[in-house]
């Protein structure tokens, strides 16, 4: 290759990185843009975060991981957003403690767009360069791809702020879920199982903890070709579902009842019958619509009461490569599962809508190697007390996940877009 071939190819690779840049990051503010000030800086819980801090601590990647070891005379834009806006690198320093990130007053919204205009002008210069080093690239990628997950943690996060608001007010119109009276029953698609390849395989990037690749041995199983629905989750509830411990996991009928579960998040009933809240306020419960915001007991509770079981993620990962990798992603603006689209044999619903518990611990796989640095801090320190889930949610971006994705939470953990999908024994 010649060396103005070398500089085509150089200069192509640093345009589809600056738009790239460029698109991720008007997302991320295009989603922040119906809040008001107010609504940026309250936090409604320890484990959701401030639109405002999403905002920074998003600025505060690029800033601490490319900038201050890649741009020529570097200066941090504000010496104090190192700690603040850390969210849990113990490798870069201090963090201001993640349950009192709505205490942040100050710096304002304002303040906080202005950070991230100077990043953006910064980044944007470094990307003109020629010569950069390879490690930019793969941080480059890193940081859009962290970005995205925070897009998601935005819009979860906010939606749990507002319905703490007794008025339920809407985060944005979008019209109503159309519905039909009852869904298609589920079937069951059944798998041989045999010795299967799990992890990221190809080109493209992938997390750590996707990888590396490896071999599990799975026995025959079948999986339900769509998610649970909201009438199907109802059947479960009016069978006294809540309030009978023969279906819960001892500690799952602790949390239930401690907590005074009765039904799952966002959900409130009304005279004229079950609403839900959305980030488009407070809606009639939709019956077709996938059931949602359920915690891993409430998941595996009602797989127990239907006779049936969570899957394991690599019967999930395995399954997911023969169904349609399309899905209702956030790109559809909105935000909400929709029910089942189309119908027919197969797997539907694998991808979008709503995140699938699996029955799987959040674990390393075998052989993998957390990466030198702060940022080997990503996901590995992690895996313990968390389960896997798969497949994105109707707030994933589009273009995010695939089908060695790995998200993961606490068993008690309801307000991400969380549902589930049944599995069973094919004997």
């Amino acid at each position: 290759m010649n060396q103005s071939t070398d500089t085509t190819t150089a200069q192509a690779r640093n345009d589809d990185a600056v738009g790239r840049y460029l698109t991720v990051r008007a997302a991320t503010e295009a989603l922040a843009r119906p809040l008001s000030a107010e609504d940026c800086c309250v936090q409604s819980m320890p484990d959701a975060s401030p639109a405002k801090w999403h905002l920074a601590h998003t600025s505060w990647f690029f800033e601490t991981f490319i900038l201050e070891r890649h741009e020529q005379g570097f200066c941090a834009f504000d010496a104090a957003f190192r700690v603040l806006f850390n969210s849990y690198y113990q490798g870069v320093g201090r963090q201001h403690p993640r349950p009192q990130r709505g205490l942040l007053t100050r710096p304002s919204l304002a303040t906080v767009l202005a950070y991230r205009a100077d990043v953006d002008a910064r980044m944007l210069r470094l990307l003109q360069q020629d010569g950069l080093p390879e490690p930019i690239w793969s941080l480059l990628e890193l940081g859009l791809q962290h970005e995205q997950q925070h897009q998601e943690l935005l819009l979860t996060d906010i939606k749990h702020l507002l319905w703490c608001n007794p008025l339920w007010p809407a985060y944005r119109d979008a019209p109503a879920v159309a519905d039909s009276e009852a869904a298609a029953p589920s079937d069951w698609q059944p798998f041989e199982g045999g010795l299967v390849q799990t992890g990221h395989a190809g080109a493209g990037f992938a997390f750590d903890n996707e990888l590396p690749r490896h071999s599990v041995f799975l026995q025959p199983y079948a999986l339900a070709t769509r998610p649970v629905t909201n009438a199907e989750y109802l059947a479960f509830m009016a069978d006294g579902g809540y309030a009978n411990p023969a279906h819960w996991l001892a500690e799952g009928w602790d949390w239930c009842r401690s907590q005074q579960i009765t039904h799952p998040l966002y959900w409130r009933q009304e005279e004229a019958g079950w609403q839900e809240f959305t980030l488009a306020g407070g809606r009639p419960l939709v019956p077709r619509q996938p059931v949602v915001h359920l915690s891993y007991y409430e998941a595996d509770a009602y797989a127990r009461w239907a006779g049936a079981r969570l899957p394991t993620e690599a019967e999930w990962e395995a399954a997911a490569g023969q169904a349609d990798s399309q899905g209702h992603f956030a790109d559809s603006g909105l935000f909400q599962p929709l029910p089942e689209r189309q119908q027919g044999a197969g797997l539907r619903q694998m991808f979008g809508d709503v995140w699938e518990w699996t029955q799987s611990s959040y674990a390393p796989y075998p052989g993998f190697v957390t990466a030198p640095g702060a940022v080997g801090e990503y996901n590995g320190k992690f895996m313990i007390n968390q389960y896997v889930l798969r497949g994105g949610s109707c707030a994933t971006p589009a273009g995010h996940v695939r089908a060695s994705y790995r998200n993961f939470f606490p068993a008690a953990a309801r307000w991400q877009f969380t549902g589930v999908r049944l599995a069973r024994d094919m004997r």
